[in-house]
């Protein structure tokens, strides 16, 4: 059976409040970044998961090896607290964020050299057109 995780960690990046889900599916992590502006409440950060999270696009997934560790209360409370005495991103996080961003600026890239060739189009045809009436004469 597969297992899925996930993880959210909110944390301060200037000038404002970041959030950054990790969610881990058969041994790949994909990331999504979530940018909340002013420190954001519980309530809603948990709206935000529930009702906003589909939307987003996560980044592609990146591989990563999970370490067994004994499943007994007191490890898991002492990693609860190294987890929340160590703030920001993980490495692998990083990472597929900035694959995102790349795929992203990609997509922008294309967009813009699509839009740049449609507006010279149009220019052209106007120059045509304008090329034509002129022509005509009355």
């Amino acid at each position: 059976m597969d297992k899925i995780s996930g993880k959210l960690t909110v944390y301060f990046e200037e000038p404002f409040w970041v959030g950054v889900f990790e969610l881990v599916f058969d041994g790949n992590l994909s990331v999504c970044k979530i940018t909340f502006g002013a420190e954001p409440k519980e309530y809603e950060v948990l709206d935000c998961v529930l009702k906003h999270y589909c939307k987003r696009k996560p980044s592609p997934a990146v591989e990563i090896e999970k370490k067994q560790t004994a499943d007994n209360p007191k490890r898991r409370q002492r990693n609860a607290k190294k987890l929340l005495k160590n703030s920001g991103t993980g490495t692998k996080a990083q990472q597929a964020l900035q694959m995102q961003r790349e795929e992203l600026k990609l997509e922008r890239r294309q967009m813009n050299k699509e839009q740049k060739e449609a507006e010279k189009l149009r220019q052209f045809q106007m120059k045509q057109q304008k090329r034509k009436e002129k022509h005509k004469g009355h």
